[in-house]
């Protein structure tokens, strides 16, 4: 690794560091952004809908900012940062693979610079300050039974879904019924990752949705005089961090909602310092097109008037083989590669549909064949969009050069606003349903009984117009995990609502999808160590 000054004077960040030991480093971004025009270019990396492992879109965004540093284009990586309940989950570290990662991963893959912890404490602050204002006499009269607030913790805990707190008595607060999510979840990560800075920060913590009293009246946490305290424990978590790929190239890492329960792409500060300190910007959302890229282009970029250039579908030969029904994706089978089709097909469409024409980068595997590429090349060829064939894992930047070029080429048609899937005007009811139907081509909407109420409650006291944040499986485009590739006519359920009125949006529940995720039977957590010199090892 180099000296973390090193890796900002590429980008001319040099001035700008607060350092966090040697690798890595916080950016000042007040001043830095009154120094610096905004005039970068935005590359969008999406993909389809994964296997439980994962795609590689991670390892390919990085990829591919290390490649068009190897063709000469200044640009920076902007990514979300990991969370602890996946790291030592299922689906491991968030920081690349093989020889596209980024540094140094066992840092960023676990506690960091501290901004998950800062955003705990202060999401937590607010669940103590509830509870406190009940047990000094509750002059705002909150309703127990009618706090939606939850608590928070950055890890796979199933025991923590509901609980029940205050049972010792009155010394121990209100006997009520609450609840936690994982960290990615909570509204403070996606407040801390969509401010523009500590006024906005400040404001749209004031703004959380809290609750309602015993006279059916919102409580907010501006009530509870929140505000101020939260922000400052966020202080320092504002500020974006800097780090580098393997190969040495500038990457910011900074905030980690989800794409499947949360709007799924990093802060909007990282980028707008990525995009004032380089020509252009590769960033990612969350997951599938049908919910970190719809995110991205009806709320994040919306909201903040970001401009895209270029959009990349991220594909495996394995994905497209699952979706096709494959027992054993890992061996050669053509047949369930031209059912799976149908799955990479529709995303494109997706991205189509929001004005783009994207590049399919296809992550290669050390068991895809050459029968297979090949066969997959002729089908995106019949779609009319341009590929290439990755390797960044095994080859590092000399493995996406093909990428980057076909990618390149897709930003001379010039930035864009997306094509909207509905308007902010459009009922909430109405933006659930066209998202529904024209991004994951349902055919009916089924309203679980009492949710159209809440809806309309949320359009009752005024947040008619915010836009809605859709949480759902991201193994299919329904909302139904066991229903992979393409399924006609098949509906959609909506099973519940929560207003996130700091972050700006509604989170609409689709299926069965929880906030808090549970380990498996061997979480990865089995082959974590530590040696007598402090070196981790087993993180992937």
């Amino acid at each position: 690794m180099e000296d973390i000054h090193k890796v900002a004077e590429k980008v001319g960040l040099e001035n700008y560091l607060e350092n966090y030991g040697k690798y890595m480093a916080k950016i000042d971004f007040l001043n830095f952004l009154k120094d610096h025009r905004q005039a970068g270019k935005l590359i969008l990396v999406t993909a389809i809908s994964p296997t439980p492992a994962g795609e590689g879109k991670t390892t390919t965004s990085i990829g591919l900012s290390m490649a068009l540093w190897k063709m000469g284009v200044k640009n920076v990586v902007s990514l979300r940062q990991p969370s602890m309940g996946p790291v030592f989950g299922i689906k491991g570290g968030a920081t690349g693979g093989g020889k596209s990662t980024l540094q140094p991963s066992d840092k960023i893959n676990l506690s960091f610079t501290g901004d998950f912890y800062a955003i705990s404490q202060a999401h937590n602050l607010l669940s103590a300050l509830i509870n406190n204002h009940m047990y000094h006499g509750n002059h705002l009269r909150i309703d127990p039974n009618k706090i939606s607030f939850p608590r928070t913790i950055d890890m796979n805990d199933r025991s923590l879904r509901k609980i029940i707190v205050g049972v010792e008595g009155r010394e121990s607060g209100i006997l009520a019924k609450d609840s936690f999510l994982i960290v990615p979840a909570s509204e403070v990560m996606a407040i801390l990752g969509l401010s523009g800075d500590y006024v906005n920060l400040k404001e749209r913590l004031g703004k959380i949705y809290v609750g309602k009293n015993v006279d059916g009246k919102s409580i907010f946490a501006g009530d509870l005089k929140a505000e101020g305290a939260m922000a400052a424990i966020l202080s320092d978590a504002l500020k974006p961090n800097l780090v580098q790929t393997v190969e040495g190239t500038p990457a910011l890492v900074h905030t980690g909602p989800f794409g499947n329960i949360a709007h799924g792409t990093s802060s909007i500060i990282a980028a707008r310092v990525a995009m004032a300190s380089a020509d252009y910007v590769v960033t990612e959302a969350g997951f599938g097109s049908d919910l970190g890229a719809e995110k991205f282009f009806d709320i994040v970029s919306r909201t903040n008037d970001l401009k895209i250039s270029a959009v990349v579908v991220v594909a495996t030969i394995r994905s497209l083989k699952y979706h096709g029904g494959a027992v054993d994706y890992n061996r050669e089978n053509v047949d369930a590669l031209e059912k799976g089709f149908d799955n990479l097909r529709a995303h494109i469409r997706i991205i189509k549909n929001f004005g783009f024409i994207p590049v399919i980068a296809v992550n290669r595997f050390k068991n895809d064949t050459e029968k297979e590429i090949k066969r997959l090349g002729e089908l995106l060829v019949g779609e009319g969009v341009k590929w290439a064939l990755s390797t960044v894992y095994s080859d590092g930047s000399s493995g996406g050069l093909d990428l980057a070029k076909k990618v390149m080429e897709a930003t001379g048609s010039g930035e864009r606003k997306p094509d909207y899937v509905y308007s902010l005007e459009d009922p909430i009811k109405s933006k659930i349903e066209k998202i529904a139907k024209n991004v994951y081509g349902a055919g009916a909407v089924v309203f679980k009984k009492g949710v159209e109420k809440k809806l309309q409650g949320f359009e009752d006291e005024g947040f008619g117009r915010l836009p809605v944040c859709m949480a759902k499986t991201q193994y299919s485009l329904s909302d139904n995990p066991e229903n992979l590739n393409i399924r006609e006519d098949f509906s959609v359920t909506v099973t519940d609502a929560t207003l996130s009125s700091g972050a700006g949006f509604i989170v609409v529940f689709l299926g069965n999808i929880m906030t808090m995720p549970g380990l498996p039977l061997h979480p990865a957590s089995e082959n974590i160590d530590i040696d007598e010199m402090g070196n981790i090892s087993g993180l992937f």
